[in-house]
């Protein structure tokens, strides 16, 4: 499926073990002369911003108007996950209106909040300036629809993202590949100098993973609202605090060097 264009953003064209601060495998060298990334692909919800409790309360309030039961375990089954995947559980929770009807009240609450407060996650803001300054170039790879990531993209500064891929422009997604895939063909063909082994994801979700790392990116797991698994396919931070784009290089070289 084509992409669409995004409104307010340009259209489309090892393995360290987690620690509080900087690895001390990192810190070891000279990350001033480290690799940068080539690119790094990023999530939004609960890696770049914490909208979960947003999320939890239109959908808790959709499952309760309707008598059902909202509970942790379909809080957590919701995370990271495609939004139609999302709404047919919330359907089996109890909630009676159609999949689009679901998305479409969810996303609204949620990006009209988006509107009124950007909710960062520790250090994400931070990272994101600075691989910006560094010349990296970025794109934003969700699974929420189109209008809640312009209404974040749109609180930066133009040109942050270089575009948006949302769960509205792919046919299947995350835990599948296509997000990633998607967003590493259209990378290829706005920078013709592009190393897929020299870029990165960043998620904070098990779907996500397995869609970056399906999709053969060195990925960065930052866990947020569930604990996730060690596996030798991402590496584990606890925080993007006092990270910088360096660091993101090292991830992807570490991972090419493994392969």
């Amino acid at each position: 499926m084509p992409l669409r264009p995004t409104p307010g953003v340009p259209a489309p064209q090892d393995l360290a073990s987690a620690a509080d601060s900087v690895d001390t495998a990192d810190t070891a060298h000279d990350l001033g002369a480290g690799p940068l990334p080539h690119a790094v692909f990023w999530d939004m919800d609960g890696t770049l911003v914490d909208t979960e409790p947003w999320w939890n309360e239109s959908q808790r309030t959709l499952v309760e108007q309707d008598g059902g039961q909202w509970t942790t375990g379909l809080a957590h089954s919701l995370v990271g996950q495609a939004l139609d995947h999302g709404a047919r559980l919330l359907q089996e929770a109890g909630v009676t209106l159609g999949i689009g009807e679901i998305i479409e009240r969810t996303m609204t609450d949620v990006t009209r909040a988006v509107r009124r407060s950007v909710p960062w996650r520790p250090g994400a803001r931070e990272l994101l300036t600075a691989v910006g300054q560094a010349g990296v170039p970025c794109a934003l790879v969700t699974m929420s629809h189109a209008p809640l990531a312009a209404a974040f993209a749109e609180s930066l500064p133009p040109g942050t993202f270089d575009f948006l891929v949302t769960g509205d422009m792919v046919l299947r997604g995350k835990p599948d590949p296509e997000p990633y895939t998607t967003a590493l063909e259209v990378m290829a063909r706005r920078h013709d100098d592009l190393d897929p082994a020299a870029c990165v994801a960043v998620e904070d979700s098990l779907p996500g993973l397995l869609s970056a790392a399906g999709a053969g990116l060195a990925t960065v797991a930052v866990p947020h609202v569930m604990t996730l698994p060690e596996d030798p396919r991402w590496e584990q931070w606890t925080t993007l605090a006092g990270r910088t784009p360096r660091h993101l290089g090292l991830v992807a070289a570490r991972r090419s060097a493994a392969s």
